[in-house]
């Protein structure tokens, strides 16, 4: 039979032989029979026994398929008027079968070359730019030493204008990530009054314009709207005693007749406890201080604190403090090394909050002003309540 007797012509309509008329079985077309109402159906071709489709490259290639050579069904049996043909699909996807390719054999994987050289280990990374951090470590060096040493009432300055930025860095993140509005006006206006009160009046100045501070939070962000009004003004107190009421404290220090030497041992022995956590944790720091809120902190980073702390402030108790003992300088470095690693972890715990990594961007090396004053806030009531208590006020 030929494939071509398969072909529908456009006229016809019904399925079958175009040159044979209707099928068997069919209803002819005429005035008893609409061609619309005719048997839509074909005959199958008649298989014979044996393979269903001979293989690829016999001489009745030609023939494979002849179900499918009609063209109106797709793939899944049905034909254009919508009408499912099972069996001739039965019969495309019978003589399918036979063609379906044979899984290929896959290729094992080479074997690595032993004659190449294992990959060197990475070495630890410190995390920041240490030239930056040097150079403005240095320069941030010169200048206190320079305003401590030679004009006091600089140095006052200094702290001031430290607790500015680091009020300004503060207030600008709580808005930024979290929308609070703590007023920066008066809390700038009173963390600089505060510096200065703590210099000239002690404790009693310093609580004086915390109070007077607080206040004026209050009373500033009565001019906006009221929404928000208590979240706004607890974190507008929260920022005033954090940053310059305790940083009142250096002030305090100062106002002593030795006040240059008890802050410069209050800096060196933080500075100190600082760096001996950083090199001892970043050598050899394996174990997890406190890993939800600084994971770069280790227990053998605080242990390298403690040690360098202590030793720095046996030498500063014993060299730079009138009256001062080595053993109180054990004392000392302890207790610093303690608070220092608190506020560390204290800042960390905000910026966490805050989903920030740094406080600022103004110091190259360090990140922003708040984050150098970190260890150093919690830090100066420590300081100089021991030496209160060790030498007296002065």
């Amino acid at each position: 039979m030929n494939d071509s007797s398969w072909a529908t012509p456009p006229h016809a309509g019904y399925w079958g032989p175009s040159d044979q008329g209707p099928a068997q079985g069919a209803a002819p077309a005429g005035p008893a029979y609409d061609a619309h109402d005719a048997q839509h159906t074909r005959p199958m071709p008649i298989v014979p026994d044996g393979p269903a489709v001979p293989p690829y490259g016999d001489d009745q290639d030609d023939d494979r398929g002849t179900a499918r050579l009609s063209g109106p069904l797709f793939r899944d049996g049905t034909s254009r008027d919508g009408t499912y043909r099972d069996d001739t699909f039965r019969a495309e996807t019978a003589s399918a079968q036979p063609y379906a390719a044979a899984p290929q054999k896959q290729n094992p994987e080479p074997m690595p070359d032993a004659s190449q050289p294992a990959p060197a280990p990475q070495k630890k990374s410190a995390g920041r730019d240490l030239g930056a951090a040097i150079g403005v470590g240095v320069g941030l060096g010169v200048v206190i030493i320079a305003s401590l040493f030679f004009v006091k009432a600089a140095f006052v300055g200094v702290i001031a204008v430290a607790v500015v930025v680091g009020l300004w860095e503060l207030t600008k993140r709580l808005e930024e990530r979290k929308g609070i509005k703590a007023p920066l006006v008066p809390l700038a206006l009173g963390g600089a009054a505060m510096v200065v009160s703590g210099y000239v009046r002690g404790a009693e100045g310093a609580w004086v314009a915390m109070a007077l501070t607080a206040l004026a939070v209050l009373v500033w962000r009565m001019t906006e709207p009221p929404e928000g009004y208590l979240r706004d003004v607890t974190a507008g107190v929260f920022a005033a005693f954090y940053v310059p009421f305790l940083a009142t404290f250096v002030a305090m220090m100062l106002a002593a007749e030795d006040g240059a030497a008890r802050v410069l041992t209050f800096l060196l022995l933080t500075v100190v406890s600082d760096t001996g956590a950083y090199a001892v944790g970043w050598r050899f720091g394996t174990h997890k201080l406190a890993p939800r809120i600084s994971p770069g902190k280790t227990r053998e980073g605080l242990v390298g604190a403690v040690t360098f702390a202590m030793a720095a402030g046996a030498l500063c108790m014993e060299f730079l403090i009138d009256d001062g003992a080595w053993w109180q300088g054990l004392l000392l470095g302890l207790a610093v090394a303690a608070s220092a690693t608190l506020g560390d972890l204290g800042e960390s715990m905000i910026k966490r909050d805050l989903g920030i990594k740094d406080m600022g961007t103004l110091l190259p090396g360090h990140g922003g002003i708040m984050d150098r004053l970190d260890s150093l806030l919690p830090t100066a009531p420590v300081v100089w309540l021991l030496l209160v208590l060790f030498v007296g006020s002065g």
